[in-house]
């Protein structure tokens, strides 16, 4: 019995420690923010200079600047919404990597399963049209072609002459 209490308040002790410690280091503690921290905000933005260049990556001196910029807001405690938020109060829309998903940008999003759906609905008309047709004129098979009596005669006096 007492094996199972030491094991318990062992493991219990162990679990506040690695939460305490896990605490630290986002409220600040040594080595925070990281390379990865600041990178990890800096895909969601793109570069002001660079077109498409996500910041991350780009290596301009702006870029080099906005990553100093969201270290130090990092390092003052914003979060994550508050940095990219400030980007785009400063600098508009265009600086997010992936647009937002409300107000009017919520098209880039909507209108493609839109443009899907009305596709798909046309081909399927499309489809039933040709099916409906074929229905209607009694669709004769492949090797069979419809020919009238004077074409018949003709071809048969052409072929007399060929033998």
């Amino acid at each position: 019995m007492r094996r199972i209490l030491l094991g318990s308040l062992s493991l219990l002790l162990m679990l506040v420690l690695s939460t305490y410690s896990s605490a630290i280091a986002q409220e600040g503690g040594e080595g925070f923010p990281t390379d990865n921290d600041v990178n990890a905000i800096a895909k969601q933005l793109y570069c002001p200079v660079c077109p498409n260049t996500p910041l991350d990556v780009c290596e301009t001196k702006a870029c080099q600047d906005w990553r100093a910029q969201i270290r130090d807001q990092l390092e003052e405690g914003w979060t994550e919404d508050e940095i990219i938020d400030y980007f785009v109060v400063e600098y508009g829309e265009r600086v997010l990597a992936e647009p937002r998903r409300a107000g009017f940008t919520s098209l880039v999003w909507i209108l493609p399963l839109i443009a899907a759906a009305v596709g798909a609905g046309a081909a399927w008309q499309v489809l039933r049209l040709w099916r409906r047709r074929n229905d209607r004129e009694g669709a004769s098979p492949p090797d069979q072609i419809p020919v009238d009596a004077k074409a018949l005669e003709r071809i048969e006096r052409e072929l007399d002459e060929i033998r």
